[in-house]
């Protein structure tokens, strides 16, 4: 199917950002077009979803679909440190909402989005990378190139880049920026768990700290097939004193941990194994005349709490109604309207990352004796529900995580 010359809309990437505001605004009766550089399905990382993710994909209007597809339902996080153990049920907190998600494998979850896109009226490419980009008062002129090389150029109202770590508008505009914990590393990949994993609750992600090397952390998300994905996410340095060969590393690091350790023992490793560095990362700006960046375009803090497609999705659907009333020919003040609504979670998820990272929100999840409703509004932010005004944990992240660490430390 050929590129259009011309639309409302443009959506460069077609995950989960993308197609959530694709849907949405296609549904409302706009020509949206949707370039992605990747043929899906593909592997991608960010497979545990949050509960507050289904708020969004109900807007889309594929809650339904996305329940129907056979994943493995998501209801809590447990934590493992040394043989303290700590759970969480997300029908234990005190934001109103789903209590249940699903654990993905990103290759299917995400062409089912992008194919429910294109059932709301979104036109869909895939192998079209975005190569030169400019904006004027009245366009956004996109020009592509396709696997053929053949350039062409979309002249579009508005564009919005949820290309991920793709990053395609904010790496040729010359916003990007190193975010905090940019030195971090992960190694990761899928396992078959064979009957070890019978161990644990499937419904659950689980979150194992390194027994020593308490920066150093470790994620399982098991499937509905039997696998699960495996990672291990540190600061550089640590990954530096291993052998550089991601198989031989990961088991090695995995083989130090007690718990985890003794679930994958008998797995098979027959997935390719992956490392990447670096991936924390900010912009300087969110917007500009005539586009906005989404997700990960827009930056990423951390895999630790499965952040990532929750901000995506949140970031989507206010880009979504913010480009809606832009092309109504409302006055929309995107600071007003997007950056600064959405950066209140993205602020929230980084406190809470920077206080897992200095060990105090460990302090705090491995508590002997923890405060139940202080745990339930714990439990709210690690459900995704980062933007809860009532929640003193998302009005004051870092200082209420500090005072509550302290007491913890008491406690010992």
């Amino acid at each position: 199917m050929t590129v259009a010359e011309a639309c409302d809309i443009a959506v460069v990437g077609a995950g989960p950002a993308g197609a959530v505001a694709a849907a949405i605004l296609a549904r409302k009766g706009y020509d949206v077009v949707v370039l992605e550089r990747q043929s899906f399905p593909r592997f991608s990382i960010g497979e545990s979803l949050l509960p507050q993710c289904m708020v969004f994909l109900d807007e889309a209007g594929m809650t339904g679909p996305v329940q129907a597809a056979g994943f493995q339902l998501k209801d809590g996080a447990a934590f493992d440190r040394g043989g303290l153990r700590s759970s969480f049920d997300f029908s234990d907190k005190t934001a109103e909402g789903w209590s249940t998600t699903f654990q993905v494998k990103r290759a299917h979850f995400d062409k089912l989005l992008a194919d429910e896109a294109e059932k709301a009226g979104a036109a869909v490419h895939y192998r079209h990378e975005i190569v030169d980009a400019r904006f004027d008062e009245q366009a956004a002129h996109l020009t592509h190139v396709d696997e053929a090389s053949t350039r062409a150029t979309l002249k579009c109202r508005y564009c919005l880049d949820a290309s991920g770590f793709g990053k395609s508008l904010s790496s040729l505009l010359g916003l990007n920026e190193p975010g905090d914990g940019s030195d971090r590393e992960s190694i990761f990949t899928h396992i078959r768990d064979g009957a070890g994993a019978c161990t644990i609750d499937r419904n659950k992600i689980l979150i194992t700290v390194h027994p020593v090397h308490h920066r150093v952390w470790f994620w399982l998300i098991p499937f509905s097939d039997g696998t699960s994905s495996l990672g291990v996410a540190g600061p550089g340095s640590y990954f530096s004193g291993y052998s550089g060969d991601p198989l031989a590393d990961l088991r090695k690091i995995v083989s130090e941990t007690g718990l985890l350790g003794d679930i994958v023992k008998h797995a098979a490793f027959d997935f390719p194994v992956r490392r990447t560095a670096g991936y924390a990362s900010r912009v300087s700006r969110l917007y500009g005349r005539r586009f906005a960046l989404l997700g990960n375009a827009g930056g990423f803090i951390d895999p630790v709490f499965s952040s990532g497609v929750t901000i995506a999705l949140k970031s989507a659907s206010l880009a979504a109604s913010a480009t809606e009333r832009e092309l109504k020919g409302e006055t929309v003040d995107w600071e007003r309207d997007f950056a600064a609504p959405l950066n209140v979670g993205v602020e929230t998820f980084r406190q809470f990352v920077a206080a897992w990272y200095d060990t105090s929100l460990q302090d705090i999840i491995f508590a002997k004796t923890p405060n139940p409703r202080i745990r339930r509004m714990i439990c709210s932010i690690l459900a995704g529900y980062a933007w809860d005004p009532s929640n003193p944990y998302v009005v004051h992240p870092r200082r209420r995580l500090t005072a509550l660490s302290e007491m913890c430390r008491l406690e010992k």
